[in-house]
C-alpha cells in the first residue's frame, strides 16, 4: 500500500513504496511529533516494526542469489 503524491518525483529505486511508507510512519509517529525524539531513537523503541521488517525483507531479496532465477519480489 504505497502512497503516491502528485507533486513528487517518482522514485525508481528498489523498494521505493515500502521505503516511502516506512519513512512516513516514522515521521508521523507520536514518538517523533509529540516527544521530539529522532526517528532512529523511535526505531530502537520498536515503533513501525512491521514496515521496518518489510523494508528489510525487500532489500534482502535483492541480494538473494536465488532471485536471479525467480525474479525480485515486487513490493
Amino acid at each position: 500500500m504505497p502512497k503516491y503524491y502528485e507533486d513528487k518525483e517518482e522514485d525508481t529505486r528498489a523498494c521505493a513504496g515500502v521505503r516511502e511508507d516506512f519513512k512516513a510512519c516514522l515521521l508521523q509517529h507520536d514518538c517523533v511529533v509529540k516527544e521530539g525524539k529522532t526517528p532512529s531513537e523511535c526505531l530502537k523503541e520498536g515503533h513501525c516494526k512491521a514496515l521496518q521488517t518489510s523494508f528489510f525483507e525487500c532489500k534482502r531479496s535483492m541480494l538473494d542469489t536465488r532471485s536471479r532465477f525467480r525474479g525480485r519480489k515486487g513490493y
